[in-house]
């Protein structure tokens, strides 16, 4: 495969982060720390079912996990690959910054 690991991975992070409602969570979930799914269909308008495969989505990106504490899911950043997803960007911005203005 001609992608390199480092690719891999920022595409894996921007296809989590390519819908709004992911981006709201995962700023919900920054600022509260931890919180259970119902505080996040609290916050959004729209059905728990939904909420639910957005923050698969994010899960499956490793952006977020999941703890079960029956009967409830308790969800945080995971924040290792947070910081990671971040320096992944900001070194994409730089080097695509740095080739348009060359």
């Amino acid at each position: 495969m001609p992608y390199t690991e480092k690719q891999e991975r920022l595409a894996r992070y921007a296809k989590a982060l390519g819908h709004p409602a992911r981006l709201f969570i995962l700023e919900f979930l920054e600022s509260q720390s931890c919180c259970f799914v119902g505080n996040i269909v609290d916050e959004l308008p729209m059905a728990q079912s939904t909420v639910s495969q957005h923050l698969k989505e994010l899960k499956d990106a490793r952006l977020i996990q999941g703890s079960i504490e029956p009967p409830r899911v308790r969800y945080c950043v995971n924040r290792e690959n947070w910081e990671e997803a971040k320096a992944l960007f900001q070194g994409f911005f730089k080097e695509a910054e740095i080739i348009a203005n060359h």
